[in-house]
């Protein structure tokens, strides 16, 4: 699966193998690809790109991020395949097709291929069986769920780090010998066995957190977090904060720059994830449920507007025995977006 990644990002093939060795199909990613010359008749999208491009008979509404297999009328080259996988590309190439979408016989391994394209942080889309991609490398759909395995996340060090909010501050970093991505727990206060910690769960976010975008309420919900930790350690309580590397709710970086791009063409956030092929919530709780294994806490006090890390920690094994509302004020610019939380992602706001 790291390779698989490493190659998705260096824009290698994959060879997607089922039950024998080499009986998959070659699937060159379309936005990473080196060899300007590789062509294929078939290319790999989402469901919800598929019905973009005019593909009706596709399950939009159930499944957005479904895989699905289109032919065109001419093999499709890199360059005439960049603006049918990339829907920010739809106003500057508004001409695309006609497409014609074929039975796809290896489903479990397309699933894996989108699933790894959005782990490596790239467009959902490949070309099939290509003509001139080189060497690929192999992995197997079954390698997913091996990789996702949060058993292999172990604590690889810790320090005392004095924050704004609380001198009193411990900072544990995580590592999966499998995952190039390391998260991090600001232990606020004294950790004791006989009292629930205060909990946020907090993904990454590059813009929110460092920059101070107003297009979302993560940067405030941050540092409100740390604040309301260091107000319970006063207390004679204790916080714990998990800083999740799952940069724009699990699509990465540079997709979420693109989700930007299409509300600023009117869409929201769920609409946009969606129309570039990709799940509007793919962050791993699990993940988190492990760091507070790790840290032997099996009971918290977790603050969240969303549901559904309630469900996934107390699936995990966690008992959450209290939710604390996280609300902030909104703003005009992202008034849209917190209002998409609630009504379309079920947040619990005002």
């Amino acid at each position: 699966m790291a390779q698989a990644i490493d190659a998705l990002r260096h824009g290698w093939p994959l060879r997607m193998e089922g039950g024998g060795v080499g009986d998959g199909p070659v699937l060159l990613p379309v936005e990473t690809a080196i060899d300007a010359q590789a062509h294929a008749p078939r290319m790999l999208i989402s469901s919800a790109r598929a019905a973009t491009l005019k593909l009706v008979n596709q399950r939009e509404a159930a499944a957005p991020h479904a895989p699905v297999l289109i032919r065109g009328a001419e093999p499709f080259t890199l360059a005439a395949a960049r603006p049918i996988a990339d829907p920010a590309l739809d106003l500057a190439s508004p001409l695309k097709g006609p497409f014609k979408a074929e039975l796809l016989a290896w489903t479990d391994a397309a699933d894996a291929a989108l699933e790894l394209a959005r782990l490596a942080g790239i467009l959902p889309a490949f070309l099939v069986d290509p003509e001139g991609a080189g060497e690929a490398q192999p992995v197997a759909a079954g390698d997913l769920a091996h990789w996702a395995d949060t058993a292999r996340l172990t604590i690889a060090a810790r320090a005392r780090l004095p924050i704004a909010a609380c001198e009193n501050t411990e900072i544990v970093a995580f590592r999966s010998a499998d995952d190039t991505r390391e998260h991090v727990a600001l232990v606020i206060g004294t950790q004791m066995s006989d009292r629930a910690p205060l909990v946020r769960l907090h993904s990454e976010c590059l813009t929110g957190d460092i920059l101070g975008s107003l297009k979302c309420d993560c940067g405030p919900q941050l540092h409100a977090a740390l604040t309301a930790m260091a107000d319970e350690a006063d207390g004679g309580g204790w916080g714990v904060l998990l800083y999740m590397r799952q940069e724009g709710r699990g699509i990465g970086l540079v997709n979420k720059m693109r989700a930007y791009r299409l509300q600023d063409q009117g869409f929201d956030t769920v609409d946009a994830n969606q129309r570039l092929g990709l799940p509007d919530e793919a962050r791993d709780f699990g993940t988190a449920a492990r760091m507070l294994e790790l840290l032997g806490v099996r009971d918290v006090k977790l603050m969240t507007n969303n549901l559904r890390k309630v469900v996934a920690l107390e699936e995990a094994g966690v008992r959450v025995i209290e939710r604390v509302q996280h609300q902030l004020p909104a703003n005009p610019h992202n008034a849209r977006y917190l209002g998409t939380k609630r009504d379309r992602s079920g947040h619990l706001l005002d």
